[in-house]
């Protein structure tokens, strides 16, 4: 994988098989075209654990296996070859350029970059449980708020969504540090963010209004770390039509003294369109931006909720 370029747009990597290249055990690659639209975007890096190795390509098939309390990748057709160090190295080396990335495209079903489900057996070949491929799970543990996700549950319009809002508000927040963490700045990226946390989850919200009023009994970057962790730990939760009508309902509420009678019940219907689920988040969302443009609310036009990534992406059409 190259070093990441700092250009403005979030960086992701993917399992480079998903990239279309041919690193794959069998010399093949698995492209996902649904990636590809990403490219205009994103900055997209590929990165192959198993090849990045040295173990060759084409390669052995592997599995993991749990011996004496360890997981390790082994060779399905040769249990003697032993790759767990050579992987466990290449992790280590590269987690770094992994801290300066925004997301994680990782190739399902792999004993190396699966994110869940991966079969894991006894020494004896017998299926013991389900875990995680091994550089994923070496990703995860030291990057625990790193959006990660499989290709295939990317399928899914809400999860696809959900992945790529928090990959552009952990861009923000790496712009935010690297422009330096200050009282004021946070509060600015919290107060920015408010209307995003509470489609996800009020309780985390208020959990993170009781953080940030420690701003003068806790250092600077403790308080830093706290809430970015927090913060992640919410947005990975899905969002519920509830909670997105509630957070539409306060948004036409800032607008409503400067809408007509007529304006204000069109909106209102809109949203419980929505609560019903007889229409898409984009219906109350597009007369929302719609009256916004023409009364232009300075508080509303600094609200990532309206816009949380490119407008291109057209991701709330379908959830």
């Amino acid at each position: 994988m190259s070093d990441t370029r700092e250009n403005g747009r979030p960086v992701v990597v993917a399992s480079a098989c998903l990239l279309g290249q041919a690193v794959r055990y069998d010399g093949g690659h698995k492209h996902a075209p649904h990636l590809d639209v990403l490219a205009e975007h994103l900055e997209i890096r590929g990165i192959c654990p198993e090849a990045g190795a040295g173990l060759g390509t084409p390669r052995p098939p592997m599995h993991l296996v749990e011996a004496d309390g360890q997981i390790r990748l082994r060779e399905c057709h040769d249990p003697d070859r032993d790759h767990t160090e050579a992987l466990q190295r290449f992790a280590h080396d590269h987690i770094p350029l992994l801290a300066r990335a925004d997301g994680f495209i990782a190739k399902s079903k792999s004993p190396s970059c699966g994110m869940e489900r991966i079969p894991v057996k006894d020494p004896q070949g017998n299926f013991r449980h389900y875990g995680s491929g091994l550089f994923t799970h070496r990703v995860r543990c030291h990057l625990p708020c790193l959006p990660v996700e499989e290709e295939g549950r990317l399928r899914d319009p809400a999860l696809w969504e959900n992945f790529l809002q928090r990959v552009f508000v952990h861009r923000r927040w790496r712009q935010l540090r690297a422009e330096g963490l200050t009282p004021a700045r946070l509060i600015d990226f919290h107060t920015r963010h408010k209307y995003l946390v509470m489609a996800h989850s009020v309780a985390a919200y208020r959990r993170l209004g009781r953080l940030l009023a420690q701003v003068c009994r806790l250092s600077l970057e403790a308080l830093g770390t706290a809430y970015f962790t927090e913060l992640m730990s919410a947005l990975a939760q899905p969002a519920q039509r509830g909670n997105h009508a509630g957070v539409l309902q306060r948004l036409a509420g800032c607008l409503s003294g400067h809408l007509s009678a007529a304006d204000r019940r069109e909106l209102a219907e809109a949203i419980e369109r929505y609560r019903r689920g007889e229409a898409t988040l984009e219906v109350p969302l597009t007369l929302l931006r719609h009256h916004q443009q023409r009364i232009r609310d300075p508080y509303l036009a600094r609200q990532y909720y309206l816009a949380p990534y490119p407008a291109a992406l057209e991701l709330r059409n379908a959830i």
